[in-house]
């Protein structure tokens, strides 16, 4: 950590020093969010207008925080989202990143965009196990994606929905954003890239281009029959696509709303989660990103229907103020703040947490 910065205690500190540490370039990147970034805020405000119910003298050895998802088990539900090219914000990148998750035995998500090699990632963290993808312009280019993967080791593919065009983020235009040198989505580099057209002049770019080429449900359909991997969906936010991901087979759907950086005014995650969870009903589980600040976040989560939650923005925060050991310091308090949380409100196990502990503020 850079010489006179107070040591961090909570996430909000990690924020609070990432904006002194990070140029304007990359904090444009990372911090913002579509247009006025009020989805950007909603997926703070909803976690703190839930309040939780504590339980007392329940006390008792044989607490843990462990979770299964696709036959393996895991520590505790705190797991990284992906998150694109991370050298903007250490000289490490991911690799940083990965080292620390496995020092927290945290599972991290790779994003396909990532600024250095997945194989790389993977080597330098054991608990870096899923691989997001992002359906390319062609199923060829997908393919060759997916089998890389599938080499490397990876475990689950995530497929990212919600972005086959984004809104305009104001922040980083403003910072006139750019890639500087060497830092690229070098993962990508030799596949097709989806270059505009020259469309006729009363053409839409967004109707006639982007959509034209947007994932389809058919697409999902086709890859879950070309991996063994199990699929998991990003981006669902209504009840109506998570039971028609279900209903697809899919394996796992993560609630998420891109942090905010797609579509302004898309409701936060945590106040959609319910009624996705009703209408899955335990068919596939669920995951949660979103506005993931403290442990009492991930319980809340955890109550309402999810069964793991990502971390974005901190993991960023935290690599930026102090590389590996700034990830492992927020992924440790996310933990130690949950199980507090576990505690007071009377739960032992995951099995304990559910929607009784919750209740509005």
């Amino acid at each position: 950590m850079s010489q006179g910065l107070a040591a961090p205690v909570c996430l909000a500190d990690y924020e609070r020093l990432a904006h002194q540490c990070l140029d304007p370039n990359a904090l444009a990147f990372f911090a913002g969010g579509a247009a006025d970034e009020i989805t950007v805020r909603w997926n703070r405000e909803a976690f703190d207008s839930l309040a939780l119910r504590p339980r007392v003298l329940r006390g008792g050895s044989g607490g843990h925080t462990r979770i299964a998802l696709f036959g393996r088990e895991y520590r505790h539900p705190v797991f990284i989202a992906p998150m694109a090219l991370q050298k903007l914000a250490h000289k490490d990148g991911e690799i940083a990143t990965a080292m620390a998750a496995e020092a927290q035995d945290a599972c991290m998500v790779l994003s396909a965009q990532a600024s250095v090699p997945m194989e790389e990632a993977y080597r330098a963290g054991a608990t870096c196990r899923w691989f997001q993808l992002y359906v390319q312009p062609t199923r060829a280019a997908t393919l060759q994606l997916v089998r890389r993967a599938e080499d490397a080791g990876f475990e689950v593919l995530v497929v990212t929905a919600d972005a086959p065009v984004s809104g305009a983020r104001n922040r980083e235009q403003r910072a006139g954003f750019h890639l500087p040198a060497g830092v690229s989505p070098v993962n990508l580099e030799g596949l097709p890239l989806a270059v505009p057209p020259h469309l006729p002049r009363d053409a839409s770019l967004v109707f006639d281009h982007f959509m034209a080429i947007a994932t389809t449900w058919d697409d999902l359909a086709w890859l879950k029959s070309q991996t063994r991997l199990p699929v998991v969906v990003k981006g669902i936010l209504t009840a109506e696509d998570a039971t028609h991901a279900a209903d697809l087979g899919l394996d796992g759907i993560i609630v998420s709303n891109h942090g905010g950086r797609t579509l302004d005014t898309a409701p936060a995650t945590i106040a959609v989660l319910p009624e996705i969870a009703a209408a899955v009903d335990g068919r596939v589980p669920l995951l949660l990103d979103g506005g993931i600040r403290r442990g009492t976040d991930v319980l809340k989560a955890l109550a309402l229907g999810a069964t793991a939650v990502l971390v974005g923005r901190p993991v960023i925060y935290g690599v930026a103020v102090n590389g590996v050991l700034g990830v492992s310091h927020v992924l440790r308090l996310l933990r130690d703040e949950f199980e507090v949380a576990m505690a007071l409100t009377g739960c032992r196990t995951a099995a304990d947490i559910g929607p009784h502990l919750v209740r509005a503020g």
